[in-house]
């Protein structure tokens, strides 16, 4: 589960920090007192002080006041727990207002010093109450916890679940789902998310063309060994062949088997799981039935959202949404295809195979991120002996991944190679592994480049990822 985590009043003591400054700056200022105990704020109305002298405090005092918040009881180890019993923490703080001189370093600073773990920290602008919302959806936030009235009711307007933790400012709502303490939330979660959270395993179809290369065989390996993650719908046959040796037809069966060998291994049950897809590419597609294809438009219309894995040509999934656009808006695509923009043409396998079907799926508007081989995904080399090191003899799997590493019976003897299409899997492991970024779809040119165009609508391109945590998370799926 994604766990979206307010800092202060949910963390941080901010409001017992306030108060007793501003009870201490009274005295100095007039020492009238608290005028009002049942104010709307501390900042507002507590005291007999005019706005200037309320802003002008908060103002010159807000970030030292800051360095000396304490955690409240318990967070850090409940953070922690919740951490260990395997959710991602995201800590979304609005502190990014203009109130401190560096936002950034004074949170970073605090939540080490307090040791206090995350996955990720975001920093938005507290008086933009749409803004965590934002970045709750962008990051998929299961559960956010936050103290702000205007921020929950605009968190609960988006869909996304809150607990409102209690303070002595915003009880005048009573319809919230209510916090009071580190414990309770850690057992809210706990208990009531159990159920949800084997429930919110992601439905996800592969299309690979896994004979072409030994990369795929890892890659299918690596899907079906992270069960925690993803309810496996379908592994579906891409096309693939190479002149005068292996036409689509015989790619296709030999994939096929392929799928089936490495599914028994792994104990997967492969009846109605597993599909032979397109014998053409997408411009000669004669419309004849296809079983990937008619599987996917059947998957995707079933699900409330389903996520194509795609590591070869990306033929059945254009055949796809050309047999029924609907399902745009029912699927994710993430495909493993073309180069970086660094790079200057796109002549790589999955690409020119079938650049009609790369257009068609550009074009058809369906969310799409797209993993460039060359300077990207490219970085995912490794060696026979590394693989032996952590592999050989753990498993009959592991020993013949070893071997169709070092032999993949097309591509001749290597001993070193890139595992291009665990890429694919892991962006959705973990996408804090990765760093991409939000373009126009592009057009693309005779000679497979990219030309852009600013009116189209967006595509996210991964740019950057992590190769060390990538391998480290497969040898130990793998090797277990």
């Amino acid at each position: 589960m994604k766990i979206g985590i307010d800092i202060d009043n949910v963390i941080a003591n901010f409001n017992d920090t306030l108060l007793k400054e501003y009870i201490k700056h009274d005295k100095e200022l007039r020492n009238t007192g608290i005028v009002n105990e049942n104010p709307e704020y501390v900042r507002n109305g507590m005291f007999d002080w005019s706005d200037e002298e309320e802003k002008s405090f908060y103002s010159a005092n807000i970030e030292k006041f800051a360095k000396t918040f304490k955690p409240l009881k318990d967070a850090p180890y409940y953070i922690q727990k919740l951490k260990n019993d395997g959710n991602e923490i995201y800590i979304i703080s609005g502190r990014n207002n203009g109130d401190y001189t560096d936002a950034w370093k004074l949170t970073t600073d605090w939540l080490s010093n307090h040791n206090i773990i995350y996955d990720k920290l975001i920093l938005t602008n507290v008086y933009d109450k749409h803004a965590k919302s934002q970045e709750c959806l962008k990051y998929d936030i299961d559960v956010m916890i936050e103290d702000s009235i205007s921020i929950c009711i605009d968190l609960i307007q988006s869909g996304i679940k809150v607990y409102t933790m209690n303070t002595r400012y915003n009880q005048k709502e009573d319809s919230f789902d209510r916090v009071s303490n580190w414990k309770e939330i850690y057992e809210r979660i706990s208990s009531n998310y159990k159920t949800e959270v084997i429930n919110k395993k992601m439905n996800v179809i592969l299309d690979t063309d896994i004979f072409n290369e030994c990369d795929d065989q890892f890659a299918l390996a690596y899907l079906l060994k992270s069960k925690d993650k993803f309810n496996v719908e379908a592994i579906t046959i891409a096309p693939f062949h190479h002149d005068n040796d292996i036409s689509i037809e015989e790619g296709t069966e030999k994939s096929y088997n392929e799928v089936i060998k490495i599914c028994n291994w792994l104990n997967f049950e492969t009846h109605n799981k597993v599909f032979r897809g397109a014998t053409d590419y997408f411009k000669d597609f004669n419309q004849e039935e296809n079983d990937a294809v008619n599987k996917i438009i059947e998957i995707a219309n079933k699900n409330d959202k389903t996520y194509i894995l795609a590591i070869g040509a990306i033929t059945n999934v254009a055949l796809a949404i050309q047999k029924d656009s609907k399902i745009i808006d029912k699927i994710e695509v993430i495909w493993l295809g073309g180069n970086s923009f660094l790079s200057n043409d796109n002549k790589e396998f999955n690409f020119r195979q079938d650049i009609a079907a790369v257009r068609a799926v550009f074009e058809s508007k369906v969310k799409l991120t797209i993993m460039p081989c060359k300077n990207v995904a490219s970085n995912l080399s490794t060696s026979i002996y590394e693989l032996e090191h952590f592999l050989k003899g753990k498993s009959e799997l592991c020993d013949y991944l070893c071997q169709r590493f070092y032999n993949d019976g097309i591509h001749g003897i290597q001993e070193r190679r890139i595992l291009w299409d665990i890429s694919v899997i892991a962006y959705l492991i973990n996408k804090n592994w990765f760093e991409t970024v939000e373009t126009a779809c592009p057009n693309i040119n005779d000679d497979t480049s990219y030309v852009f165009n600013n009116n189209h609508h967006l595509i996210n391109v991964v740019n950057y990822l992590n190769s060390k945590k990538i391998f480290e998370d497969l040898f130990k799926k793998l090797g277990d």
